[in-house]
């Protein structure tokens, strides 16, 4: 994928900056004061009922002067969890006459692949869409008027019914948009409010399933995500901060708060994202643009890919069963293996870890607050890999005998084995779990794993970074200064980003290039136009071009990426068939191809940071014997007496030869016998398998 760049415009510096996101347990902050050349951190519990006053609590653990604060960047869970959890504000649909049931019907799946029944609830209840009078042909030549009577009584019926939100969705709007055009002048009359999503204005390409879903997940968070952020900008004004706050997107990119709820679907998953640009850059900047990133938390593990230091973007993402959102997002995994993922005894007698977790309440045993199962966090207490206490969100202590008990009780006994031995087990089930995980994102992106280096963070994920590594054949892990904040660090890094997709579906024999070429041209005006509009400084500007395409008769797509937005059609025609044969080692000459969409995504470059900074450089000693903070028993086939270092004292040219454990405030890194770790200029932790032996 290679870029078209260009110098962008001077715009006031932007040098005090500050990332917040804001997770399901915590709320992590970097200050960011390029200055003074100083970084502060903060890490405070989430408010649930209301983020914007956990992430005034970090500003004021980080002793933020608002008023001097150049730049907020805001990572956000308001509108995934909404999804996930249906709290989705009530919305009306008005669609084109014969289609109300498209949302329902989907692409006739079941929620489970086997059995005989299975439960399905659609974004929008069926008594909230409402048809109209009004078609078109595929090719957008109009069949049907628009009726625009019915169209206004079937506002005030939806708003009768009490909908906050309101979706347009007419068939083939893609092709031409002058129905929904219409309808959106006509809503704007009579609506309450600016919650209105029309359908091709977010996602301008076919499959109306898909698009119909997208807008009616746009419009259902839409009021919640604005409420959010106009309740944090007044909570920040208050308090003397004089600029916009940026937010991030699903995509690695980020938009002002001011625009942001007009296209509310593209935050979904913006905190996994801001996680993955963090690792981008970071690889980038330490000399390793290939990694597989393994993000493990307390319930659940995140993993994505990223090549040449850009992380895969996939506009076909499905959230859930039958939850397709169609906007660019960078391509993440999820896995149901977290710290507190529960260890148990099925009643074959096997032992399962996952998916069920002891979330925080009650938690795992180790926590105190009256968990009784045995979790993977136990399990790495029990062994040794963690410090008892260094623990976070303990409530109240527990004894290592009552873990040991829960373990040889619960496990051990129904396996013939020693509560270690089943903790170990344990420990092993989800190493493999996490592991499969990891191989599977790269092997459906054709990609080899042991072609990359493992980039391991968040709060559990260096725990477990070199057992996966070694399970993948993957030769090194990177871990990053700061494990536990460093989706927080992809808010500070973060580049403003905007996507476009126009569908054309055109076989190659009937297409005409010159079009491809315009729309590219009006693609990349566009994005230009809006990053001009934030008042951030950038470095550049970078247009980055592809075209999704498949051959004819097939259903999926293949993004080809392009090296320039004129491409010829020979081009096209080569360019996806070196992509198809590279992605599935197949050749199909007797088939044509045909082009679907095509894309632009532009880039506004932000000015780099020194992640050295991260960790205080006058904490570091000045020998690698200074940094040790003990010694204790830990697992590692059998109870091995181990140094315990403390990261922040660790010289930078620190060499660490396993086994030893590395605490730090946010995580613990385990390295293995037989391994070697290094220090690099940036203060990441780079551990070679078996350069240590």
């Amino acid at each position: 994928m290679s870029d078209s760049v260009s110098s962008a415009a001077a715009v006031p510096s932007n040098s005090k900056v500050a990332g917040v996101d804001v997770g399901g347990t915590f709320t992590d902050l970097i200050l960011y004061d390029a200055e003074s050349g100083s970084v502060r951190l903060a890490k405070t519990p989430t408010t649930l009922d209301n983020q914007a006053f956990g992430v005034l609590k970090a500003l004021e653990m980080a002793e933020a002067d608002l008023s001097t604060l150049d730049l907020i960047v805001h990572g956000t869970t308001t509108t995934t969890n909404a999804v996930l959890e249906r709290t989705l504000c009530k919305t009306g649909l008005v669609t084109t006459q014969g289609f109300r049931d498209i949302l329902e019907l989907g692409r006739r799946t079941r929620p489970n692949a086997y059995g005989m029944k299975g439960e399905f609830k659609p974004v929008i209840p069926r008594d909230l869409r409402l048809e109209v009078p009004e078609r078109l042909y595929v090719d957008g030549t109009v069949h049907t008027a628009l009726d625009e009577d019915a169209f206004k009584a079937a506002l005030r019926a939806l708003l009768d019914k009490g909908c906050e939100a309101l979706v347009i969705h007419f068939l083939h709007s893609y092709a031409n948009p002058a129905h929904e055009l219409r309808a959106g002048e006509i809503a704007a009359e009579v609506w309450p409010n600016e919650n209105i999503t029309l359908g091709h204005s977010l996602l301008s390409e076919s499959r109306e399933y898909e698009r119909g879903v997208t807008a009616a997940i746009n419009a259902s968070v839409q009021p919640l995500l604005r409420r959010y952020v106009e309740r944090l900008a007044d909570h920040l004004a208050e308090k003397g901060y004089r600029h916009d706050v940026l937010v991030m997107n699903g995509n690695g990119g980020m938009v002002s708060a001011r625009r942001v709820a007009i296209e509310a679907a593209k935050t979904v998953m913006s905190g996994p994202a801001s996680g993955v640009m963090a690792a981008a850059y970071t690889g980038r900047r330490a000399g390793i643009p290939n990694l597989l990133t393994y993000d493990m938390g307390g319930t659940s593990t995140d993993v994505a890919l990223i090549r040449g230091a850009e992380p895969a973007v996939s506009n076909e993402i499905e959230i859930e069963y039958a939850m397709p959102i169609h906007v660019p997002m960078v391509d993440v995994r999820t896995v149901g293996a977290g710290g507190g993922s529960i260890a148990q005894i099925t009643e074959a007698g096997l032992l399962r870890v996952g998916p069920e977790s002891a979330g925080s309440t009650p938690g795992p045993i180790c926590y105190g607050r009256g968990g009784q199962e045995p979790t993977i966090s136990d399990a790495n207490l029990f062994l040794g890999r963690m410090n008892p206490e260094k623990l976070n969100s303990v409530s109240e202590t527990v004894s290592m005998s009552d873990i040991e008990a829960a373990f040889a009780d619960k496990l051990g006994k129904p396996l013939g084995v020693g509560a270690k031995e089943a903790a170990a087990a344990v420990l092993q089930i989800a190493n493999t779990r996490m592991a499969d995980a990891v191989r599977m994102v790269s092997i459906s992106l054709g990609e080899d794993p042991r072609d990359y280096a493992l980039f391991a963070f968040g709060g559990a994920g260096p725990l477990h970074a070199t057992a996966i590594a070694r399970e993948l054949g993957v030769p090194r892990v990177l871990v990053p200064s700061r494990p536990g904040i460093t989706n927080a660090l992809g808010c500070v890094v973060a580049d403003l980003r905007h996507d476009f997709v126009s569908t054309v579906n055109k076989r190659l024999s009937e297409l005409d290039i010159d079009t491809v070429h315009a729309i590219f041209d009006q693609q990349a005006s566009e994005g230009r136009s809006l990053i001009e509009k934030e008042n951030v400084r950038i470095e550049e500007l970078r247009e980055i071009y592809s075209v999704d395409m498949q051959f004819i008769g097939q259903t999926h797509l293949l993004r080809v990426p392009l090296s320039g937005p004129r491409p010829s059609l020979d081009d096209l025609q080569s360019l996806f068939e070196k992509a198809y044969f590279n992605r599935f080692h197949v050749e199909l000459p007797e088939i044509k191809a045909s082009l679907v969409n095509v894309n632009c995504s532009v880039i506004g470059r932000r000015s780099e940071i020194d992640l050295s900074l991260l960790i205080d450089p006058a904490g570091r000693k000045d020998t690698l014997e200074e940094a040790v903070t003990g010694t204790r028993p830990v697992w590692f086939d059998g109870m091995v007496d181990t140094p315990i270092y403390w990261r922040d004292h660790l010289p930078l040219d620190a060499e660490i030869h396993g086994p030893a454990i590395v605490e730090q405030m946010d995580t613990t890194i385990v390295i293995d016998p037989g391994d070697k770790a290094i220090q690099d200029a940036d203060g990441n932790i780079i551990i070679e398998l078996g350069a240590g032996a």
